[in-house]
């Protein structure tokens, strides 16, 4: 099923930063526990929890919590396997599929028009 422009936009915004990048690289291997994540890249954890947000939002990884043997809530993320491909049609099926989900729309509303600041 193709994306939305919404839907797009997030994949386009989870992949356009490096960190999130080495996360993907590390996951690639296996799933992982968030402070072992944290180590392996050098990150805190709450600027991985950012990151990995915003890969758990776009479908990219997806998160579990489990319990250690002790009791402790261990929470683990792996990669949700995914292929993505970036042509001017994957760009038109979004905006068709915007226009299906909102039918007699003009398709001139405004919308997101610019992904976010990658710079940190």
């Amino acid at each position: 099923m193709p994306l939305n422009s919404a839907e797009l936009l997030a994949v386009l915004a989870a992949l356009g930063h490096v960190q999130r990048l080495r996360v993907i690289e590390e996951l690639a291997a296996g799933r992982v526990h968030v402070s072992e994540l944290a180590r392996r890249l050098g990150l805190s954890r709450p600027l991985l929890y950012m990151h990995l947000e915003r890969l758990e939002k776009a479908g990219i990884v997806t998160g579990a919590l489990e319990l250690s043997a002790d009791g402790k809530a261990m929470k683990y993320f792996e990669l949700t396997p995914f292929e993505f491909r970036l042509n001017v049609d994957t760009v038109r099926q979004a905006l068709r599929a915007d226009q299906d989900a909102s039918p007699g729309t003009s398709g001139n509303e405004e919308g997101p028009t610019d992904m976010e600041d990658t710079s940190t």
